[in-house]
């Protein structure tokens, strides 16, 4: 590019976005003189669903804004908890994020899930469909423009995974209402209603029971209970706004 110089600093958080050698602060770009901030900042690294506030020269301009020589462009990270406008907060999830999405269902967030690799087009052409956020960590998925919605998921742990998301958008928690196998709604079920579909064991065991409406996956409280309640516990004490009903902890 032969343009317009710039110095760009992008926030800590999105550090690891960009080549090393812009890391460590403030560093000089050569723009073309007509590409966007948005793409300048994107052909750097970053996908926009990272980015929050840029300013130029200390005022707050838009992704559109073209950079003028000399400018000192800042990228900072989005804002937490971040508001996602325009429709309910439910997500799709890749399918490297399986577990992710079966703890958000835990925690009763409507978290749509691809088991099977559908490819990025799908993947964003879904999200723009239903007007899901994109949980990833495939940045070159996160750069897709037809996404409605996206958000990179920082850590390879499950429990990191979690606090991220539930941090950065402060989903309404409804713990123990979701099936965590397909997403859909859990509903009480009485023991006869179910019976057919329980082993010995647990007809004789237990007593409460919830069915999925989708799927017809039959809960109960079994064996992994105290598990699933200390995710949950540990979720709604630090996210939640206080307790939360229960219906089932355990899918037979």
């Amino acid at each position: 590019m032969n343009g317009p110089e710039i110095h760009i600093d992008f926030a800590p958080e999105l550090r690891l976005f960009v080549p090393v050698k812009r890391r460590e602060g403030p560093s000089s770009f050569v723009t073309d003189g007509v590409s966007t901030l948005g793409h300048v900042v994107e052909s750097l690294g970053v996908p926009l669903t990272e980015a929050g506030r840029l300013l130029a020269d200390g005022r707050e301009v838009p992704v559109s804004h073209i950079p003028s020589a000399g400018e000192t462009v800042e990228v900072h990270a989005v804002e937490r908890p971040q508001k996602v406008p325009g429709a309910p907060l439910r997500f799709l999830l890749d399918v490297h994020l399986g577990t992710l999405a079966r703890r958000l269902r835990l925690l009763g967030v409507d978290a749509a899930y691809e088991s099977e690799d559908i490819g990025d087009p799908a993947l964003a052409a879904l999200s723009a469909r239903e007007q899901r956020v994109m949980l990833s960590r495939d940045r070159g998925l996160l750069h897709r423009r037809e996404l409605w919605a996206g958000a990179y998921v920082y850590s390879h742990r499950t429990e990191e995974q979690l606090r991220d998301v539930l941090g950065r958008f402060a989903p309404a928690l409804a713990p123990w209402t979701r099936c965590t196998a397909c997403n859909a709604l859990l509903r009480e079920a009485d023991k006869e209603s179910v019976g057919d579909r329980l082993e010995h064991g647990t007809r004789s065991t237990y007593e409460v029971f919830a069915e999925c409406g989708g799927c017809e996956r039959v809960y109960w409280r079994g064996a992994h209970h105290a598990a699933l309640e200390t995710i949950v516990d540990e979720a709604v004490r630090e996210f939640g706004p206080g307790g939360g009903g229960r219906r089932a902890d355990r899918a037979g």
